[in-house]
């Protein structure tokens, strides 16, 4: 991820770099007496890096890019300037949005609209999210009655826009909060409609977990001479916490995962799944196992997400199941346990991975499981990290085949076989092939009639 960041700038030339630690404490940050109270009562003591790096210059009004992991406390970073700003000076006349934070899914806008109402207790300023899968008439509702900031996935957003629920054309603050993972689910084309509606006169900040080039191309259309944070927790991320790779066929990954739960007896656990469907056949085979367990995914509708969460939160469910995008806005501090059933094939997702169980500094377990057609990613992570991950051997699904194809190159075409095209290959080439013969026959035989004799032959 250090080397991710490091090389965005080199993209972004007119970066310049606040990377200097000092200690202070939150009345340091020139913020204002009613935010401090907030922060005081919900237990806020010390900055943390991004928010000490990032705040000083966000109360000046500079454009920032941010290369920060979910968990570092970026959501403070950005709110609390933006708040103090709109609160130093309130709009006259009705409400009118003011702020806009675009989020890739569901519950990071509700994790970051919570986190805006907790900051703003006693602030006279309205806040609200917007995301798709539920119902707009609530929304809409509210939207009359005015807000000042708005947290909001694209493609709801959009929505609401066409119909002219949505006006941006008082928006003074824009933010893009997990963009290289809105990239990735392919709401760029969506993004620059956005901003098309906000005025250009405006602050913006981007925020990013890693900085490729297309994010750093994104940040020189939508940033002025944005000031750059680097923050880059993996190292520590990594130290707190005790890591363990499992080698294991593919076909013995469920019984190893119900084994470590039946024996291990840990208190909550977040098992990783590669794919929506995964997730799905992981619940119901732990479900079969004795063990219950909830999946969170994109198919599944907010009611059930929230209340998934809400189970996890409080204790009453031991097991949730996600995908990657799901678990962002993934807002829990005790995670004890979190289990990569399948390896992502981005590195830097690992990191990601682990620090659900590393919050605050916190210790935790992260296991990986790695098959035998994962050896490559498994060779990405650890040269990510920097490390060789430790192996358990201690367990009864232990495989030396699968050791031994560490390093191999995933056989990526694999995993779509037996399904969609693949499968009525086989059919379509024997069509082809009789649509061929056909062909043929009529040409050597004179034409239709001669083949129509022909077949009439063949059947008597």
């Amino acid at each position: 991820m250090m080397q991710n960041c490091s090389r965005a700038v080199s993209l972004v030339p007119q970066l310049s770099h606040t990377c200097e630690l000092t200690p202070m404490d939150f009345t340091s940050l020139n913020l204002s007496q009613p935010l401090l109270d907030a922060l005081d009562e919900i237990g806020y003591v010390t900055p943390t890096p991004i928010q000490s790096q990032a705040i000083p210059d966000l109360i000046k009004g500079r454009d920032m890019l941010g290369c920060a992991q979910t968990g570092t406390g970026k959501t403070a970073a950005f709110a609390l300037p933006i708040l103090d700003a709109i609160s130093q000076n309130p709009w006259k006349g009705s409400r009118r949005i003011r702020a806009l934070m675009l989020c890739p899914t569901r519950e990071l806008a509700a994790q970051i609209h919570d986190n805006i109402e907790q900051y703003a207790r006693y602030l006279d300023i309205r806040s609200m999210a917007m995301f798709g899968g539920v119902s707009q008439r609530p929304q809409v509702k509210i939207l009359r009655r005015g807000v000042d900031i708005l947290v909001a996935t694209p493609g709801r957003l959009l929505d609401l826009i066409s119909q002219r629920h949505v006006n941006l054309s008082s928006v003074q603050f824009l933010v893009l909060d997990e963009a290289d993972r809105m990239l990735d689910m392919g709401f760029i084309r969506d993004i620059r409609k956005i901003l098309a509606h906000i005025p250009k006169k405006r602050q913006s900040l981007l925020f990013s977990a890693t900085i490729p080039s297309s994010i750093a191309e994104l940040s020189r259309d939508m940033l002025y001479n944005p000031v750059s944070v680097s923050i880059t927790p993996e190292s520590a991320t990594v130290e707190a916490i005790e890591q363990s790779l499992m080698f294991v066929m593919r076909s013995d990954k469920r019984g190893l995962l119900t084994h470590i739960i039946k024996e291990g007896r840990p208190e909550k656990v977040l098992v990783f799944g590669r794919t929506k469907h995964g997730c799905n056949r992981i619940v119901r085979q732990l479900g079969q196992d004795g063990i219950e367990a909830l999946a969170i995914h994109g198919n599944k509708s907010q009611g059930a997400r929230e209340k998934s969460l809400r189970r996890f939160r409080n204790g009453s469910l031991q097991v949730l199941v996600a995908t990657d995008v799901a678990s962002r806005g993934i807002d829990v501090s005790d995670i004890s346990h979190v289990i990569n059933l399948d390896l992502p094939n981005e590195p830097e997702v690992y990191v990601h991975r682990i620090g659900r169980t590393g919050r605050a500094g916190q210790g935790g377990i992260a296991i990986a499981f790695c098959d035998e057609n994962e050896g490559e990613y498994l060779r990405d992570i650890e040269k990510t990290i920097r490390q060789a991950i430790p192996v358990d051997e201690e367990h009864p699904f232990h495989s030396e085949k699968a050791r031994s194809c560490k390093g191999n190159k995933a056989p990526k075409k694999q995993q779509n076989r037996g399904r969609g095209r693949g499968r009525h290959q086989p059919r379509n080439n024997k069509s082809n092939g009789n649509r061929s013969n056909e062909k043929s026959n009529h040409q050597s035989k004179g034409g239709r009639n001669s083949r129509r004799s022909g077949r009439g032959r063949s059947r008597k």
